[in-house]
């Protein structure tokens, strides 16, 4: 069977074992089928689509950047999820994520910068 769909149907299932392995370690399949700054985007991604605390915004993009990420590629994740999570979520996110990068854009809005 291929590799994928062990891990699908390991995870349709709620494989405790796989799940404990993911929460502990990271996914030992997503790091053989993704390199690390694809991952890291994606847990960007996956932040804005569930709208989590600045604090997780602030994990996530060290991570991305740790890996190797740019600040552009970053930025360029939270519009890629646009089309799924719908306009309103990512304008909600934008400013995590920007301060996440160390850029406050309320302040940048309020002095009318560039």
């Amino acid at each position: 069977m291929d590799e994928y769909k062990r891990h699908l149907r390991r995870l349709a299932v709620h494989d405790q074992a796989l799940m404990q392995d993911i929460a502990v370690d990271g996914s030992s399949f997503a790091a053989s089928a993704i390199d690390e700054r694809t991952a890291a985007l994606v847990r960007v991604a996956a932040t804005v689509a569930v709208d989590a605390a600045l604090a997780s915004f602030q994990h996530v993009v060290c991570m991305a950047l740790a890996a190797g990420a740019t600040s552009e590629q970053i930025v360029a994740s939270l519009e890629a999820v646009t089309p799924v999570t719908g306009a309103a979520r990512v304008v909600q996110c934008a400013p995590k994520v920007a301060l996440a990068l160390g850029y406050d854009v309320d302040a940048a809005l309020e002095r009318r910068d560039p």
